[in-house]
């Protein structure tokens, strides 16, 4: 997800299944550790299948099945299987150390790093007697102090908390933490996110002191009064045709360099969704998993499916290598087309889709009927992080496309 607009909601997900025990040496615990001491924790399960070594991440009901580990002596490099994201390890007895490695639009980060054995996200001092859950009215402030107003909700068990944060841009995926005491800890790694949410619960109707960290830097604080009619506008990250257009017009090359444009036969008298995104983007991770389910079981009824992806850079072999990531991750077997313009570029969407208003969030999406013509802009997307809500954007967006297939 990009963050272009500030607005939130926080939605619980479904708690984990998981023991407290520390030490199990199948399970580790991983710290991104930052400048400022404010760690970015996350467990790992540490298997071998097959005879090959392969690492869970676990972010709340979430798995994700790491299986590019190299093993030297007492090396390990860990490629995650989206994201231009590694892991650069030396082992010594029941410990790790070494440096997580992001690709970024403008420089690399490198951010040190270490795990070991504990299968605990946060240690739990306290019980609390707190209880957060239900509908919150929060509000998140920049560090260049622009505010926005968000919604949260959250459900408890015990000590033990998991969610998400929801914008109008995309969801913040799966958090997993607990309450120790009147403290509020949360947090997700999945290759992208990196994430540390700390807040404090003042009583069951107000948070405060509320920090969330991001990557090697990023910060910004949050506060929240419990409001169970809380909403959240969409309308700042709409995107519309623009007057007297009806149809979109591109042309770009695949991951194979061949030229692939909407007007090209495959796409006559089909319901087309073109998929606005890039490989730098956990939110379209989630959207393409979906999009590629449901393609290779629709395709056959005239439903096709075409990315446009914006990139970190200009560097073609960087931005197919990245890509080819998702495609081979998630089994896509519809065209990802690269669009040569990276998603920093503010003239991006005159570049590429001159008949649509500004480009806001990714991913975004735009459903085309059987004439070509532009029946539905989507902005955001609502991942399976977000429970009923991801829930009800696929029953939407089924009955979207088996209205469209019913016409004409």
């Amino acid at each position: 997800m990009t963050k272009i607009l500030p607005s939130v909601i926080l939605i619980l997900i479904h708690f984990p299944v998981f023991s407290q025990r520390a030490g199990n040496p199948d399970w580790w615990l991983g710290s991104i550790h930052r400048a400022d001491g404010h760690n970015i924790v996350f467990n790992f399960e540490w298997k071998k299948e097959k005879g090959k070594t392969v690492w869970y991440i676990r972010n709340a009901a979430e798995r994700i099945k790491v299986k590019n580990i190299a093993l030297k002596a007492d090396s390990i490099i860990v490629q995650m299987p989206v994201f231009e994201s590694q892991f650069r390890l030396r082992r010594t007895g029941n410990e790790l150390t070494g440096i997580w490695i992001k690709g970024g639009s403008e420089k690399t980060q490198v951010i040190p790093f270490t795990a070991v054995p504990d299968k605990r996200r946060f240690a739990v001092s306290k019980s609390t007697d707190k209880n957060i859950a239900g509908r919150w009215s929060a509000n998140f402030v920049s560090t260049n102090q622009m505010s926005s107003l968000s919604v949260a909700e959250f459900k408890q068990q015990g000590n033990a908390v998991a969610g998400t944060f929801l914008t109008p841009t995309g969801d913040y995926r799966y958090l997993e933490g607990v309450l120790d005491g009147d403290s509020l800890m949360l947090s997700c790694f999945d290759g992208g996110h990196a994430y540390l949410f700390t807040a404090k619960i003042e009583n069951n109707n107000t948070i405060s002191s509320g920090w969330h960290y991001a990557g090697a830097a990023g910060k910004e604080t949050w506060t929240a009064i419990r409001n169970d009619t809380a909403t959240l506008s969409y309308e700042e990250a709409a995107m519309y045709l623009r007057p007297g257009e009806d149809k979109l017009n591109f042309t770009f090359n695949d991951l194979d360099g061949k030229p692939i444009s909407i007007n090209d036969a495959r796409f006559k008298n089909k319901v087309v969704v073109l998929q606005i995104m890039g490989s730098w983007c956990p939110n379209c991770m989630d959207e393409t998993a979906f999009l590629s389910d449901y393609y290779n079981k629709n395709k056959q009824r005239g439903v096709e499916i075409v990315s446009l992806a914006y990139e970190y850079s200009t560097d073609t072999e960087r931005s197919i290598k990245s890509l080819k990531k998702f495609q081979q991750r998630f089994n896509v077997q519809y065209p990802i087309l690269l669009t040569g313009v990276t998603v920093n570029d503010s003239l991006k969407t005159q570049k590429t889709l001159p008949q649509l208003t500004e480009i806001k969030t990714f991913p975004s999406s735009v459903v085309l009927d059987k004439k070509g013509n532009v029946r539905k802009l989507d902005t955001g997307f609502n991942g399976p992080a977000t429970g009923e809500h991801y829930t009800q954007y696929v029953k939407e967006f089924e009955a979207t496309i088996d209205k469209l297939l019913g016409e004409k």
